[in-house]
């Protein structure tokens, strides 16, 4: 259990200790190993948190999280008997496991996004920051290097003077 709070906790946060846990990484956590669904709610969630967590405060502790998964186990589990029975299968469900990233942000291929985003198919100014792999140019595709040669920009017969005098 400690191990799971302590993943959620550093979740995102490099600076993390893993000793806090903020309510947005708690409502991942609820989501993420199941506590959270048709009986509990986000709502629930978010009332427990509060109540549990120090007045004037944003993060809970490890004792803290425990009282909250202590008073979750009597909503997630209605039909287990004791209240020892509803602590140990909440915390059951929560051991061992750590935050879910696949799926949180899903490419959109649908109608026009693909259109849009086909680089072989732009035109004018657009064109020309892409090259025919379809990945950009970079510095080179947005601005306009001068060449400091004499010439104006776009002469075709640039270095041709010598050869017909």
């Amino acid at each position: 259990m400690e191990e799971t709070f302590a993943n959620f906790s550093k979740f995102g946060d490099t600076k993390s200790t893993g000793k806090e846990l903020d309510n947005k990484k708690f409502s991942k956590l609820c989501k993420d190993t199941g506590i959270m669904g048709k009986l509990v709610t986000s709502t629930d969630v978010d009332i427990c948190f509060s109540k549990h967590k120090p007045k004037g405060g944003r993060t809970i502790t490890m004792k803290e999280f425990e009282a909250i998964l202590d008073d979750l186990s009597v909503k997630r589990f209605p039909k287990k008997e004791s209240p020892d029975e509803k602590k140990e299968a909440i915390r059951t469900l929560i051991a061992g496991k750590g935050p879910k990233t696949k799926g949180t942000t899903k490419v959109s291929k649908k109608g026009a996004t693909d259109r849009l985003t086909d680089a072989s198919k732009y035109t004018g100014s657009h064109k020309e920051r892409f090259g025919a792999d379809g990945k950009g140019k970079g510095l080179e595709g947005r601005e306009d290097i001068i060449e400091d040669d004499g010439y104006v920009v776009g002469y075709t017969n640039k270095d041709t003077y010598d050869q017909t005098h």
